[in-house]
């Protein structure tokens, strides 16, 4: 199965002769359609991977919550309404569409391509019959139940704190201004394409200078990089939970830090990158076999794998796939990137999902069980699954992201090697707290090494030389780098020369927590943690798939088995790109798993109608000024606060009724009570 990047269209028709026959594909469902819109877009706009996140989440709440509208059963997430048609599959597909269709015109108003977006998100409802200028609210009518839940979903995503409406298509989604809660630069820019390294605090961290700076997609940046969603620490999530909004959501605790009880730590990890770096070659003549049959089955907190002894579709053992390791790890960087003309992380896993969704061999039961279900069916609940698990990890990642304020290997590893190496005290640039001497891959050069023919010929005695990637070529169309020894300050990641690394800090991977997150949902969702057929596979072309340089030297195709090998591998391919260490990967990965499991725990609540009967535990502690009840909600869903004298007397509604909750618990301050005991619980309901 081949999940490489395609467009789908609603329908594809194929002349066969000049006579009337044709051949007409399939027919998507109208989520797929709406879906395919929104990754389009994603596509040509700046990559702004949280922003990505929320809108394909916003989109999904839209088409799902519009679908439930007429099933009996089934609870939506903020739309609770139920309505009836005769034609209930035309009225879904009406009313998704103009859900769907405001929701993207909201958002693409703040596309830097917002004016060609605009016009091809009118062109699709065109295509559809669909009458752009009916605003109708009328509930009666599908095209109103789809205007009236873009209502909703609207209002409430755009106090999510993620500043929306602050931003404009040149400049969206900014953070709050520095004194106002923004973000605080610790570290003065680093000029990226320069020898050396100035860092006030490596511990941080450092954006970059660069000149002639562009995004993914190439749009002009900078030249000074900015922060890009510095304010998720307080944007909302689905259904994670906390009481500290200064915290982040999910903390598997803070990275190793330079000259703390940590270092040793710190040091290693930014040897990992280095090595991973000294790999990007085709040349060393060091192979890999990278079938599922020896790689992937990982634990959660490394790369301990040895692959899965069978494949389950067919009972057989997967077949050998020995590569040049160079390759592997080239295209595996890249692939994973989601680099120029992406769909970025989170759209990636849209792209995954569309694929298991048009795989012959999968069986469309929601969690593997029951009856199967029709396209529609599973597209609007995978996709409100999944995106809900990327913007629940996206959340979560960018919280910790701006709490910890974590280092780049970039800074880190530049700053380390100028100090010298750690290794010899009685050589040359000695530094306790430099870089450990490694044959073959970190090594002080030496007048003799330095000399000409040396294997350090031209750098300069007493520096600290890296093996590792140079940098991009000046042709990287018909040129490659392979690995050769550099100043460790001066150091670059395998990326092209006008990126370098992302505008905002390392720990923890975003890659990792997307695709963790959206890993285990589409285990949970489909029932197997397996690929459709035991495999998932990407083609990459021989000196046609590379965009950093040429590459690579022989066609090459990865594979995974899992949802769960796929995350990991997007995990490690930041570690070869030198975006980030092995602990972001690790934390990043242990921080999706959270996150994917409690999406699906509640997800399938919405699903099966259950959600509304969920318990809500409260905690009470009793204070001289009064008493407070805090109590635990589920977004989106009323709740009111009752009480009795008795457990085995009716209860009575305190002050105040139902009060929609937008967080994951309420505190309510209550008097003490006088004389007798008073007994509590908090009563939820879809509607006040």
């Amino acid at each position: 199965m081949n999940f490489d990047r395609s467009l789908a269209w609603l329908a594809r028709l194929a002349v066969i002769s000049a006579s009337v026959l044709t051949l007409q594909a399939a027919p998507q469902s109208i989520a797929r359609v709406w879906d395919e819109r929104a990754l389009a877009a994603i596509r040509v706009d700046t990559p702004h991977p949280p922003a990505q996140a929320r809108n394909l989440f916003s989109l999904s709440v839209c088409m799902y919550d519009s679908w439930a509208a007429y099933d009996p059963t089934a609870v939506g997430f903020i739309y609770h309404a139920k309505h009836t048609a005769t034609d209930v599959a035309a009225a879904r597909r009406e009313a998704i569409s103009y859900a769907a269709y405001r929701i993207l015109k909201e958002r693409h108003f703040y596309s830097k391509t917002s004016t060609n977006t605009l016009i091809a998100d009118d062109a699709l409802m065109a295509s559809l019959l669909f009458d752009t200028n009916n605003v109708s609210r009328d509930t009666t009518t599908p095209a109103g139940v789809g205007n009236t839940v873009y209502d909703v979903v609207s209002n409430w995503f755009i106090n999510d704190g993620a500043r929306q409406t602050n931003g404009t298509p040149a400049t969206p989604y900014p953070d709050y201004p520095q004194g106002q809660g923004g973000y605080v630069f610790t570290n003065d820019p680093l000029p990226a394409g320069v020898e050396g390294i100035v860092v006030k605090d490596v511990n941080h961290w450092q954006r970059l200078q660069i000149v002639n700076a562009v995004d993914q997609n190439g749009f002009p940046q900078g030249p000074i990089q900015g922060y890009l969603g510095a304010q998720w620490l307080g944007v909302r999530p689905f259904a994670l939970s906390r009481i500290d909004p200064t915290l982040p959501w999910v903390d598997p605790g803070g990275p190793p830090r330079f000259g703390g009880a940590t270092h040793a730590q710190f040091i290693q990890e930014l040897v990992e990158v280095i090595r991973a770096s000294s790999q990007l070659t085709p040349d060393d003549g060091v192979t890999l076999d990278i079938s599922p049959g020896t790689m992937g089955d990982n634990s959660l907190t490394a790369n301990d794998g040895h692959g899965h002894p069978l494949n389950p579709a067919t009972g057989q053992p997967y077949a050998a796939n020995v590569v040049k390791r160079g390759d592997f790890a080239r295209v595996l960087s890249e692939f994973w990137a989601d680099g120029p003309s992406s769909e970025t992380p989170p759209g990636h896993w849209n792209v995954l999902a569309n694929g298991v969704a048009d795989h012959p061999l999968t069986v469309k039961k929601i969690g593997g069980v029951g009856p199967v279900v029709d396209d529609l069916e599973w597209d609007v609940k995978v996709y409100f699954a999944v995106n809900a698990a990327v913007h629940e990890a996206g959340c979560a990642a960018w919280s910790l992201k701006r709490y910890y304020d974590g280092w780049r290997p970039l800074s880190a590893i530049r700053y380390v090697g100028s100090l010298g190496q750690s290794s010899d005290p009685k050589a040359a640039s000695y530094n306790t707290n430099g870089l450990p001497l490694i044959p073959g891959l970190i090594e002080l050069v030496t007048p003799t090494t330095a000399a000409t023919g040396g294997r350090h010929a031209g750098l300069t005695p007493g520096v600290i030389a890296l093996l590792s990637w140079p940098g991009q070529p000046a042709t990287p169309a018909t040129t490659y780098q392979g690995v050769r020894w550099a100043p460790a300050d001066s150091w670059i990641t395998y990326q092209k020369t006008n990126f370098v690394t992302p505008a905002f800090p390392g720990y923890v991977s975003g890659h990792s927590a997307f695709s963790r997150s959206a890993a285990e949902v589409l285990a949970a969702i489909t029932g197997s943690i397996y690929f459709p057929g035991g495999i998932g596979t990407y083609d990459a072309p021989a000196n046609a798939k590379l965009v950093n340089e040429m590459g690579p030297s022989q066609t090459i195709q990865l594979q995974w088995a899992t949802y769960f090998d796929a995350a990991d591998l997007a995990g490690q391919s930041r570690i070869y790109g030198g975006i980030h260490p092995p602990v972001d990967n690790f934390a990043g990965r242990q921080v999706g798993s959270f996150a994917g499991k409690g999406v699906w725990e509640a997800a399938r609540k919405y699903f099966d109608g259950t959600i509304t009967s969920s318990p809500s535990l409260l905690a009470i502690n009793k204070k001289a000024g009064g008493t407070e009840i805090r109590y635990q909600t589920l977004r989106g869903l009323y709740y009111k606060l009752q009480s009795s004298p008795s457990i085995g007397q009716a209860f009575n509604d305190e002050p105040g009724g139902f009060i929609l909750a937008v967080d994951s618990s309420s505190l309510l301050s209550v008097p003490n009570p006088t004389g007798t005991a008073k007994f509590y619980r908090a009563v939820s309901s879809p509607t006040p």
